[in-house]
């Protein structure tokens, strides 16, 4: 069954879908929508939501307009997840391809450095690497691809050493193809539902690192995030809910969205599925 086709008949992937497409529009279309920034005070402090329909979300203590900063948010949690992601993704699946596929000593030296790795707390050492760094979108980027790609060789590894006994795959090298030919080609395309999986919970755990870090005081002083919009607004959360509440929906939402698709994504790549669906 095609991809599209399948997603457009699941009413949970397509509601996913939907929300992830306005959420992309808003943070491309920040800048044409509020060309100002969203650090401008263009209101007086802390309005409802609601109640001003010139800032429909309100303001904060600050007296900045909120869906200004909830857009401009949306950019850099987004672009650092994806970012992020895929520097995970091809450094995790580079080396656990080379580790699963020649295996032997070379296996062994790649899977205890990854073991290194992975010793110390994800978010300990995120928040390490950031603070030895000068905390910046860049910085914060680089941090969360350093702790995600272990996982993701493990996956890969696992996935090359099975796929490499397959009749298909010992074919292809019979015939004179390289190596690099044969996990190209042959072994990669059968594993991408399992990496596309990994990939969506890698972006949804970006997001929420780059929440935390911007949360503690370790985001990138420079551009709002939402994580950042939660800090600022815990002090006056008691009389000012909006300001905690309506960028942590936005995190919740998000990541649930991709979540939702990712797993929908990969449903559609597994041949099985639509036999047990129809079971």
């Amino acid at each position: 069954m095609p991809i599209w086709k399948s997603l457009l008949s699941r009413l949970d992937a397509v509601l996913a879908l939907a929300f992830l497409t306005a959420i992309a529009l808003a943070a491309l279309s920040a800048p044409i929508v509020f060309p100002d920034g969203p650090w401008r005070m263009v209101a007086r402090p802390l309005i409802a939501p609601f109640t001003d329909m010139t800032h429909p979300l309100g303001t904060d203590a600050l007296g900045r307009d909120l869906m200004a900063s909830l857009m401009f948010g949306a950019r850099t949690s987004l672009a650092i997840g994806l970012l992020s992601t895929c520097v995970a993704i091809v450094v995790g699946t580079s080396i656990g391809a080379v580790a699963g596929f020649v295996g032997g000593r070379v296996d062994s030296a790649l899977m205890r450095s990854t073991e290194m790795f992975q010793t110390v707390p994800s978010f300990a050492l995120a928040i390490l690497l950031v603070a030895i760094y000068a905390p910046s979108t860049f910085s914060i980027m680089i941090a969360i691809s350093v702790v995600s790609w272990p996982p993701v060789a493990r996956l890969a590894r696992a996935e090359f050493l099975s796929m490499r006994r397959r009749e298909f795959v010992q074919a292809a090298m019979l015939s004179g193809q390289s190596s690099l030919r044969v996990a190209w080609s042959q072994i990669l395309p059968n594993i991408l539902s399992s990496l596309t999986v990994m990939a969506a919970l890698m972006v949804s755990m970006a997001i929420l690192f780059e929440s935390a870090l911007s949360f503690v005081g370790l985001g990138d002083p420079k551009v709002v995030s939402w994580g950042y919009l939660i800090s600022a607004g815990r002090g006056v959360m008691s009389q000012s809910w909006w300001l905690t509440f309506l960028p942590g929906l936005a995190i919740m939402s998000t990541i649930v969205s991709i979540t939702t698709l990712g797993d929908a994504i990969g449903d559609s790549q597994d041949p099985y599925f639509e036999r047990r669906e129809s079971k």
